[in-house]
Formats: C-alpha cells, sequence, structure tokens
C-alpha cells in the first residue's frame, strides 16, 4: 500500500478553522442558500433563514473570517458569496451520508 505524503500543519490548521465555523446549523445553512444563489444580501440570507439580522452577520462575519465566504458592497447593502468551494464539499458530504440512510 502507498503511504500517503502527510499534510502541512498550516493547511490543517486552516481547515480545523473552517471546520468549527461549520459545525453550526444555520451556517451549513447559509452555505446551502448560497450555492443556490450564488450571491445573495444579508438582508435576503437573515429572511431566508429567519434569523435576526444581527444574528446573520454575525455568522456571515466568522465565515468570512476564515475565508469561507466573500462579500461585496453595492450601495448600502452587503452581498456574500462563497470564496472557498470546500465548504460546498462538506454539505455533499452530508447529503451523501443522508442518502447512504434512508
Amino acid at each position: 500500500m502507498k503511504r500517503k505524503q502527510p499534510l502541512p500543519i498550516d493547511l490543517l490548521e486552516r481547515m480545523a478553522a473552517a471546520l468549527k465555523v461549520l459545525a453550526h446549523p444555520h451556517r451549513l445553512k447559509i452555505v446551502e442558500l448560497l450555492e443556490d444563489e450564488k450571491e445573495a444580501s444579508v438582508s435576503l440570507i437573515h429572511e431566508r433563514l429567519h434569523l435576526a439580522q444581527a444574528m446573520t452577520s454575525q455568522h456571515l462575519g466568522h465565515m468570512k473570517r476564515v475565508g469561507l465566504l466573500a462579500s461585496t458592497r453595492k450601495g448600502k447593502e452587503v452581498w456574500y458569496r462563497i470564496a472557498d468551494n470546500r465548504a460546498l464539499t462538506i454539505l455533499d458530504c452530508i447529503r451523501k451520508k443522508q442518502e447512504a440512510v434512508r
């Protein structure tokens, strides 16, 4: 059996930080929404998830700080999009696991 190369610690640290942030149901719902919408304003995300605007902004801020999301200001609104496709990979793993349980 071929031995796998060890992963660099800096990569593992970044991935651990991203996984910690994604380990929240509302944040996973944000990824799911952005997967469909490609880009969404804070207002749209807050309406779709039925969360308080302040809570929505906190979740988005955490996700942006670890590089999962990127944002653009359009007038008075901030729009978010997925910046790291590994967030989608995590969502796909959850879906595959759910399908296997059925």
